[in-house]
């Protein structure tokens, strides 16, 4: 019986963990989807931004240091 608890209890408590956090959730309003979308856009962008300055300087590099060779 001992072996069967230690299969099953992390089953249950993983169910039990699992039904809290179902009640905890809950839909977001416009007001914070809007302020999450709008967060996630300026991240895109600014990634955007750094992976394009960080191409545009090292191309020229890349190019220099293969040119020479």
């Amino acid at each position: 019986m001992d072996a069967i608890d230690s299969v099953f209890e992390p089953l249950r408590e993983f169910s039990k963990d699992s039904v809290r956090l179902v009640k905890r959730c809950h839909k977001p309003d416009r007001k914070e989807f809007t302020k999450v979308a709008v967060r996630t856009a300026i991240g895109f962008v600014v990634m955007g931004f750094v992976g394009f300055f960080v191409k545009l300087i090292f191309i020229p590099i890349n190019n220099i240091i293969v040119g020479a060779a």
